[in-house]
């Protein structure tokens, strides 16, 4: 009983309709902004091939338990570290951390437009998008 509930109330108020079309649309939009972004950095697209999945190995963290791979998957898929990395590169001019910053912001945001939200600690599948994977169409009765 108690787990249908805690089902339809995650299914119930997961983002759905048009605002999950708008977040996919924004993390579209981000992944094109930086990726033309990197583009004028000039740096070798050999490093943006070889750093984009390098964010994922924060999902490492779901070895110690879905409490702690939540939470290093979501410091890591968050855009507050990459975005103070490319403010920091900016304001010391250090080029060469811009186009990784890019990188990281740019796997983020092709993540988001797929659907691979930020996680909570009910287990990978469930983020601030909607539940990962097959959905069901029925909502299970109440008892």
């Amino acid at each position: 009983m108690a787990a249908q509930v805690a089902e339809i109330s995650r299914t119930s108020a997961a983002v759905r309709g048009s605002v999950l079309s708008l977040l996919r649309l924004e993390g579209l939009a981000v992944a094109a902004v930086t990726a033309v972004l990197y583009a004028k950095t000039g740096a070798s697209w050999w490093l943006f091939a070889a750093l984009w999945l390098t964010p994922d190995l924060s999902m490492l963290g779901y070895l110690a338990g879905s409490c702690w791979g939540a939470r290093c998957y979501n410091a890591v898929h968050s855009y507050v570290v990459p975005g103070a990395l490319a403010l920091s590169a900016l304001l010391l001019h250090a080029n060469v951390l811009l186009p990784i910053a890019l990188i990281w912001v740019n796997h983020i945001g092709v993540d988001r437009l797929l659907g691979y939200g930020l996680k909570y600690s009910d287990g990978f599948g469930f983020t601030h998008l909607g539940l990962l994977g097959k959905r069901s169409t029925t909502v299970p009765a109440r008892s």
